[in-house]
């Protein structure tokens, strides 16, 4: 085998392997990872134990994110009496940038940071955001959706809000 062919079958095992090992986003019925302050985010993470939590992958410069927060602050304010948590979680490298965004788009609901993408990237695999995950009061997931439809979008979600909210 020749030089070349070597270096691009070595590099091709590579890939193989690191792909191998690559976190996959969680499904229906996984346990979703602990939102750990210190070790993966900045911030303070309510108690969510026996809550239905609703947790959103953010970032400052996504357009779609931004549209998506009138939908997750009415939720909150819905439901929240209810059982309902939403945790939002910016995984915007610079602090400035996440407040900048949030001086023009208050919200009444928990925000985080992902800073080096511990959490987004490296335990989840997730690629791009905005990405939702609906919890169950058992901590498993119970619902995902990526991109920010509209309407359609806060209608899947609000759907199977109230249905976890009733058991």
């Amino acid at each position: 085998m020749n030089s070349s062919l070597r270096n691009f079958a070595a590099i091709g095992a590579a890939v193989v392997s690191l792909s191998l090992f690559a976190a996959e986003p969680p499904k229906v019925g996984a346990t979703f990872p602990a939102l750990t302050i210190g070790g993966d985010l900045e911030g303070t993470v309510p108690d969510l134990n026996g809550k239905v939590v609703l947790v959103d992958f953010w970032a400052s410069w996504c357009a779609p994110c931004k549209e998506s927060f009138p939908a997750m602050k009415e939720l909150h304010e819905k439901y929240s009496a209810q059982g309902l948590v939403v945790v939002a979680v910016s995984i915007d490298e610079e602090k400035s940038d996440m407040d900048a965004f949030l001086k023009k788009n208050p919200v009444p609901f928990t925000l985080v940071r992902d800073p080096k993408s511990a959490l987004f990237d490296t335990k989840l695999g997730l690629t791009g955001v905005p990405v939702s995950y609906i919890l169950d009061k058992q901590g498993k997931v119970a619902f995902s959706h990526s991109g920010y439809e509209g309407k359609k979008t806060k209608k899947l979600l609000t759907e199977k809000i109230e249905s976890l909210l009733k058991n």
